[in-house]
C-alpha cells in the first residue's frame, strides 16, 4: 500500500480474514481510543498478531523536539497514548530531536522557524525529561538523541537521504503549497525536516509512530524512507489536538487557554473546573486514563440526572493526582470548594512590602496579583479586586500599612503585610 493509498484507508475498518485473539483485539482498542487516524490499520494488526506470536515487543517512536522548557496538558495527549501501549508490553521509544530542532519544524507554518541554540535545546531537554517522566515510566523506556545518526551523516548522506524524496511530492505538503504560492519564502533547509524525521524511523527500526494530527506528512516520510531503505514501513497512529479551556482553540500558551503539567496542585484542579460539561467528556477520553467502559457509565448517569459537577471533579482529582499525588488532588478540591464559598486558600503567598500608603495600581503590581498598574486599575473598575473580601470600586484608593488579603478575580490571592 503505497503512503497515499494509506493516508485514504479508514482508520475504523477491521480487516474481516484476520482472526483476532483477545489480546490483539485489546490491544487494538486501545490503540484506536481518541486517536485521529491509524495508518494503515491492516498492517498494524499484523505486526500485533507477529507480536503475539514471537513475544518480541514492537517499537513505538514518538519524537519531541524540545523548542520550549514547558509541557502543557496539550502535549500529554500522545504521551498518555504512549504510556497506554507501554503498559500492554510494547517497546516505546521517547525521542528527543536535539538535532532536528537546530533545523526547526516547518509544520504549519507560515515563515521560517528560528533555530535554538545547543545550550537552548540542552536546558530544555532536560525540563523536557523530568516532565516526560509524569506520564510515562522512563526506566521502562528506551530514550534515544536523534544527534546519535545524524550527525554522523554528514554531507555525503544528507545528499544521498535527499535524493529519496522529490520536491514535487515535497510541495504536496498543506504548508509549503501555501507559502509557495504566496510567494513567501521557504528555505531549502525547511525541506529537510521531514526528511531527517522520517530517516528517524529507519535508524530505530519503528514499528509505529506517534504525533499529532499536524505531523501527519512527516510521519508518512518515515514510511515512505523505511521502504526505501529496505524496512518494513512503519504504522502511523495520530491523535487529535487537545481544546483549551476555551473550548475553542487548540491548547496553547501564546492563547493563554492552558494547563501546564508543573503548575500548582489548586491551580490545575481550579483550571480542570473551569472547563464546559461538554468539553469534559472530550478531555475525558484524550486524557483520563480510566476505560471507556468507566467514562461511559459515568456519562449515562450524568444523562441520567446525576450533576455533571461530579463527574468534573474526578476528572480534577485524577488530572491532578498525575502530576502531583492522591493527597494533593484532594487538598485541592478542598480547596475548590473553600474559594467556591468565597474563603481564602490557606496556601497563598506572603508579601512584604513598604511604601504606605499605596495607590492600588501600584500595590497589586508590586503583590504579583498584575502585570501592570493599568491592568491592575482595570480590574478594579471591573469589580475583581477585594481587600480582606470586600470589594474595591475606587481606582483611586490609597491603602495605608498593615496586613491584609488582596485578592484579583477568583484564583489570585496574597497575604500583604505593607509598611
Amino acid at each position: 500500500m503505497s503512503d497515499l493509498d494509506a493516508a485514504q484507508a479508514p482508520a475504523g475498518a477491521v480487516p474481516s480474514d484476520l482472526p483476532l485473539s483477545d489480546r490483539v483485539q485489546e490491544a487494538l482498542a486501545i490503540s484506536l481510543r481518541g486517536c485521529a487516524e491509524l495508518l494503515p490499520q491492516a498492517d498494524w494488526v499484523k505486526k500485533l498478531q507477529r507480536w503475539e506470536a514471537t513475544g518480541v515487543p514492537l517499537r513505538i517512536k514518538f519524537g519531541m523536539d524540545p523548542t520550549a522548557p514547558d509541557l502543557h496538558l496539550g502535549h500529554t495527549v500522545v504521551l498518555n497514548k504512549m504510556r497506554q501501549l507501554q503498559d500492554l508490553g510494547l517497546a516505546v521509544i521517547p525521542l528527543i530531536g536535539d538535532f532536528t530542532t537546530t533545523i526547526g519544524d516547518p509544520s504549519g507554518r507560515n515563515s521560517t522557524r528560528p533555530p535554538l541554540t545547543r545550550e537552548q535545546i540542552e536546558a530544555n531537554a532536560k525540563t523536557y525529561f523530568e516532565q516526560i517522566r509524569l506520564v510515562v515510566d522512563m526506566d521502562r523506556a528506551e530514550v534515544r538523541w536523534n544527534s546519535e545518526w545524524c550527525d554522523p551523516l554528514g554531507a555525503r548522506g544528507m545528499i544521498q537521504l535527499a535524493a529519496k524524496y522529490t520536491v514535487a511530492r515535497m510541495l504536496e505538503r498543506e504548508d509549503f503549497t501555501k507559502r509557495f504560492q504566496s510567494g513567501t519564502a521557504i528555505s531549502v533547509h525547511e525541506f529537510l525536516y521531514p526528511l531527517m524525521q522520517g530517516y528517524d524511523s529507519v535508524a530505530l527500526k519503528s514499528d509505529l509512530e506517534l504525533g499529532g494530527t499536524d505531523q501527519k506528512f512527516n510521519l508518512l516520510m518515515g514510511r515512505h524512507l523505511q521502504a526505501e531503505y529496505g524496512q518494513e514501513p512503519q504504522c502511523i497512529l495520530t491523535m487529535p489536538l487537545l481544546e483549551g479551556l476555551d473550548g475553542v482553540d487548540k491548547m496553547s500558551k501564546s492563547k493563554g487557554n492552558y494547563i501546564g503539567i508543573t503548575e500548582p496542585a489548586n491551580t490545575m484542579f481550579a483550571k480542570v473546573m473551569s472547563v464546559s460539561d461538554e468539553l469534559m467528556w472530550r478531555w475525558y477520553t484524550l486524557l483520563s486514563f480510566r476505560s471507556e467502559a468507566d467514562i461511559a457509565a459515568l456519562k449515562a448517569e450524568v444523562e441520567g440526572g446525576r450533576n455533571p459537577r461530579d463527574a468534573k471533579v474526578a476528572l480534577a482529582k485524577e488530572i491532578t493526582a498525575r502530576f502531583h499525588s492522591a493527597a494533593a488532588a484532594d487538598a485541592a478540591e478542598q480547596d475548590f470548594v473553600n474559594r467556591s464559598k468565597g474563603g481564602i486558600p490557606d496556601d497563598i503567598p506572603e508579601v512584604a512590602l513598604s511604601g504606605a500608603p499605596m495607590a492600588i495600581g501600584a500595590l497589586l503590581k508590586a503583590a504579583n496579583l498584575v502585570a501592570s498598574g493599568s491592568e491592575g486599575l482595570r480590574m478594579v473598575e471591573q469589580g475583581g479586586v477585594r481587600i480582606d473580601g470586600t470589594v474595591v470600586s475606587d481606582k483611586g484608593l490609597k491603602v495605608d500599612a498593615g496586613t491584609f488579603v488582596l485578592q484579583v478575580g477568583k484564583r489570585k490571592f496574597a497575604r500583604v503585610t505593607l509598611g
